[in-house]
């Protein structure tokens, strides 16, 4: 890969941005829009000076900051390679893949696998609170970050909410967004994450070996009036997903 990539003028000197935060963010921009690729190795630190007019240390300084955020790599003897973009969850904030994903600036995307009003789901029903004589929502997807397999999903809802959700393309619907614009708002949710190792079929969804480790997140979340209105299960790649806890004290 050489600098051939790279617009120079989006470092200004001139502006009140420290340079190596301008270089920062215009290598930032290439590896989120996929210009450098993952795996593929960056301009040398002489070509990137050149480019950009700056000295060898403000280059550096962005080089290392994209290091420690986990987009690049310094490998000994061959130079700086891009890394995959892992997503990160937050366990402090509520929010849906899709919102995770644009965060990091990538193309969030769904492929549905299956979309039905089921009554025999007993554990799910009682999760959620639902009548005996009603029926629950199931809907199961593959959710795509730019394209490459993150994780399948399992989400249950009430029947009602149910209703609303199936009105919309669930290729690329973002359930929070549509229940929003509905006056149904989520207040909180508990979530447990735990590992485990996929499964042939999954291994097959998700485009992985079968038996490699997956986060599993079970999600159960409440509405303002507390009441009990989607059930989760997730199940993330482990290189592609991790989360992120800040701890006080």
């Amino acid at each position: 890969m050489t600098s051939y990539s790279i617009n120079p003028n989006s470092v200004d000197p001139n502006k009140n941005i420290a340079l190596y935060q301008q270089v920062k963010d215009a290598l930032l921009k290439l590896i989120h829009n996929q210009v450098w690729r993952p795996n593929s190795l960056i301009p040398t630190e002489q070509e990137l000076m050149e480019t950009f007019k700056v000295s060898r240390t403000t280059i550096r300084q962005a080089i290392n900051m994209l290091v420690q955020e986990g987009l690049l790599e310094k490998r000994q003897g061959k130079g700086t390679i891009v890394l995959p973009l892992k997503l990160v969850g937050n366990l402090g904030r509520l929010r849906g893949f899709a919102e995770e994903v644009m965060e990091r600036g990538l193309v969030p995307h769904s492929q549905l696998i299956r979309a039905e009003f089921v009554s025999m789901l007993n554990f799910e029903k009682s999760v959620l609170q639902v009548p005996e004589n009603e029926s629950v929502l199931i809907i199961e997807r593959i959710r795509l970050a730019n394209d490459v397999p993150i994780a399948l999903e399992r989400s249950c809802w009430p029947e009602k909410i149910g209703q609303i959700l199936m009105k919309y393309d669930l290729n690329s619907a973002k359930y929070y967004e549509i229940l929003e614009n509905h006056g149904t708002f989520l207040k909180h949710a508990k979530e447990k994450i735990s590992a485990i190792n996929a499964t042939l079929h999954e291994a097959d969804l998700l485009g992985i070996r079968a038996g490699e480790a997956l986060l599993e997140m079970t999600r159960l979340s409440f509405g303002i009036d507390d009441a009990p209105m989607e059930y989760t299960r997730t199940k993330f790649r482990s290189d592609q997903y991790s989360y992120d806890i800040e701890l006080t004290r």
